[in-house]
């Protein structure tokens, strides 16, 4: 199944602690696709309620633009979510990010308290989105179920430093340990119409690492990818972008697939390359990226 039209684009996804309003504010005025305010690891357990009030606060009163505002809450299970999403809720926020989800139970207990909130404000039921972080062993074997979950599931979201310390691997910069989880997340998403977003990249001084992770995750099928700094904003929009090149590659391909069409045939030679339907999907997506 494709990836709907209807989910928004998401290249760039930054973390900012939800007890500064000050680096929140900051995020207003990134070029990001979507701010995460975080109530779980960027906040320490004594100022999750000054968390969860600067967040409020902050939603209120910035205007963000055309940038996704969501909330990650604490995992589920733990003493916080339910606070976080009882005293959050009025910030009326685009969605929550759900961490460490290792079951579809775990998306939908969230999903009917959000949606007993929703009901209680008065605010349209089913609006708020929720985006399951997948960072367990046990999230990733249970992929498939997770996917199903719920309507209000928008996205999958890879977390490999969680998923690697959960397996006793070592994280390595080739990322070899962590393949087959990215191809699962990849491979999942797709099967259900849903975007997938990449790890963070946790060296902050390499751009040029950043970038080729980014053509990494590309072209494994993510659609954009965690930051945990604003300087690393522009670098993840221009890598999940289609370059000049392959725009205008993708659109000779579209070209000659409607030239041979119309001359009544399946498959026709491009560059020295053969070119089928396959290739012309691809190349549709392509151009379609590049628009949005």
């Amino acid at each position: 199944m494709p990836i709907s039209h209807t989910h928004r684009l998401r290249r760039s996804l930054l973390f900012m602690p939800g007890d500064s309003a000050r680096k929140i504010e900051k995020s207003a005025e990134l070029n990001v696709d979507s701010i995460i305010a975080d109530l779980e690891d960027a906040v320490a357990l004594s100022q999750k309620q000054v968390a969860r009030s600067t967040i409020v606060e902050s939603f209120q009163r910035i205007d963000f633009g055309p940038t996704e505002r969501l909330i990650r809450i604490n995992p589920v299970g733990t003493p916080f979510w339910q606070d976080d999403l009882d005293q959050t809720i009025v910030a009326r926020p685009d969605g929550y990010v759900l961490p460490k989800i290792e079951s579809a139970a775990q998306v939908q207990a969230v999903a009917h308290r959000v949606a007993a909130l929703e009901n209680r404000h008065g605010f349209q039921v089913g609006g708020i989105k929720l985006l399951a972080q997948m960072e367990t062993a046990m999230g990733v074997i249970n992929a498939v179920e997770i996917a199903q979950a719920d309507n209000r599931l928008d996205g999958l979201l890879f977390g490999a430093e969680d998923l690697a310390a959960d397996m006793g691997a070592q994280r390595t910069k080739e990322g070899w340990e962590i393949l087959y989880a990215r191809g699962a997340i990849t491979t999942v998403a797709a099967a259900f119409g849903l975007p997938a977003i990449d790890t963070v990249y946790i060296d902050l001084a390499d751009t040029d690492g950043l970038a080729a992770e980014c053509q990494l995750a590309r072209s494994m099928g993510f659609s954009g990818k965690l930051a945990i700094h604003p300087k690393q904003v522009a670098v993840i929009n221009q890598g999940f972008l289609p370059s000049d090149q392959e725009v205008a590659y993708a659109e000779r391909v579209i070209a000659g697939f409607e030239r041979e069409q119309a001359a009544g045939a399946g498959v026709f030679e491009l560059d020295g390359r053969m070119i089928d339907m396959p290739i012309v999907l691809a190349a549709r997506n392509i151009v379609k990226t590049a628009k949005r």
